[in-house]
């Protein structure tokens, strides 16, 4: 059975001022890790102009709440 995948994509520019916009590699790793300790499995990366989460869709509404609590949505 495959899996639907969705992207999201954060762009440097929208990121909240308690986000280090100069190290974003630092910040795709904070939301990998905020996302992994609530239980969703997803891969977070910068790309040139935005951060790039990956996720299984079926774990959508549970990344959607842990980027409300990081003010990223």
């Amino acid at each position: 059975m495959t899996m639907a995948t969705t992207t999201i994509r954060i762009d440097h520019a929208m990121l909240p001022d308690h986000f280090d916009r100069s190290r974003p590699n630092a910040i795709a790793e904070a939301i990998e890790t905020a996302l992994r300790e609530d239980g969703v499995k997803a891969d977070a990366s910068d790309i040139f102009s935005h951060i790039k989460i990956e996720l299984q869709t079926s774990q959508l509404a549970a990344a959607s709440a842990v980027l409300v609590d990081l003010k990223l949505i």
